[in-house]
């Protein structure tokens, strides 16, 4: 079964976004320092990645319009307003906790949650993912788009381990 991942990076007050959705608070304390140490390690470990409209819309005007950032994966773009497919990019209006359990029972690497906040609420609400690896950022924002709410359940966790560059530092966790 295809392990999920919940691959994010949040302000240390618990944001994955500003107060206006923007992101441009994503870097380390030093600027031009390389802040994707931990994903070029992780995305050897994953094929597939799913992320809501917004995200995806970020993605392609803001953080990469020139070019997919996610060549070689196949990513599923949840979305109420779906467009014709790519070879890579396939838009759907499945509910996020179907498709997940749908794709898990597939062969290969694992599945990368990468965003936006509700997506993940709705599959932490359902206990479906398996590894929480969230970069935390020097930066206190105050206000914007919260990565955890209120959650069913109870989930009890283990640190798997942790780094730290440029003043971020990623918390890795499983399932106890």
């Amino acid at each position: 079964m295809k392990k999920v991942v919940l691959f994010i990076a949040m302000s240390l007050d618990g944001y994955i976004a500003d107060g206006n959705g923007g992101v441009d608070w994503l870097k380390g304390q030093v600027s031009g320092a390389d802040d994707m140490v931990s994903y070029y390690e992780f995305i050897k470990d994953i094929d597939t990645v799913i992320m809501g409209a917004n995200t995806y819309n970020q993605l392609v005007t803001e953080l990469s319009p020139d070019e997919w950032m996610y060549h070689g994966l196949t990513s599923y773009i949840i979305t109420h307003h779906p467009k014709e497919p790519t070879d890579e990019i396939i838009f759907t209006e499945q509910n996020p906790v179907k498709l997940v359990e749908q794709l898990r029972q597939n062969h290969g690497k694992g599945i990368w949650v990468c965003g936006g906040a509700d997506i993940a609420r709705q599959l932490i609400n359902n206990d479906l993912i398996d590894r929480y690896y969230i970069s935390v950022i020097p930066t206190i924002l105050g206000k914007g788009i919260r990565l955890f709410g209120e959650t069913k359940n109870e989930i009890e966790l283990k640190l798997a381990g942790t780094k730290s560059y440029n003043g971020i530092v990623d918390l890795i966790y499983e399932h106890r």
